[in-house]
């Protein structure tokens, strides 16, 4: 159990990720060059996530890379490489949405995992499986109240993450 909760940020350049780390973040979520819905930033290329990385470790701090789109075939066909290069890159978790890409990292890496809020992870029994499937955090649903987290935290050994301020909206077949 954590002693004190991870402030995480997200940081759309390498300058934000500097400020974020310097103003108090535990750790920042980026998004790389490929396969993220982090469409209003600047985005991070392989050569940044290196520099991002080090700096982040170099103060005890995390790096977390969005490998959070709607994946399609073709989308498939990059992400094992892609994969292969954020572990080689030292980043310290990935936060995904899509079910294959879980399997795919399992097969072929030992990247962390977290679950983005974008999986709608709602009741104990969707925690349970997620944890069963290698999954090490899970970023809750944002609809989700405070009596509905302590029930799953009580009931699901694992790490849990809430969104404390911000909006998404989705629209994906019948998620919106």
């Amino acid at each position: 159990m954590l002693s004190k909760p991870e402030l995480l940020a997200p940081a759309g350049d390498f300058t934000r990720l500097e400020y974020a780390i310097e103003y108090g973040a535990d750790a920042v979520y980026i998004g790389g060059p490929l396969l993220n819905l982090r469409a209003n930033a600047i985005n991070f290329s392989f050569e940044d996530i290196e520099e991002g990385v080090k700096f982040a470790h170099s103060l005890n701090k995390k790096v977390y890379v969005t490998v959070n789109i709607v994946f399609h075939d073709e989308d498939i066909e990059k992400l094992e490489s892609y994969l292969k290069k954020l572990e080689e890159l030292q980043v310290d978790a990935i936060i995904v949405s899509d079910p294959a890409v879980i399997k795919v990292s399992r097969n072929v890496t030992n990247l962390d995992i977290h679950l983005s809020t974008q999986a709608s992870t709602m009741n104990k029994e969707a925690a349970l499986f997620f944890k069963n499937q290698g999954v090490s955090r899970i970023v809750l649903a944002r609809e989700l109240s405070k009596e509905d987290i302590v029930d799953i935290k009580e009931n699901v050994d694992i790490e849990l993450e809430c969104f404390i301020h911000g909006a998404m909206c989705a629209g994906i077949s019948g998620r919106c």
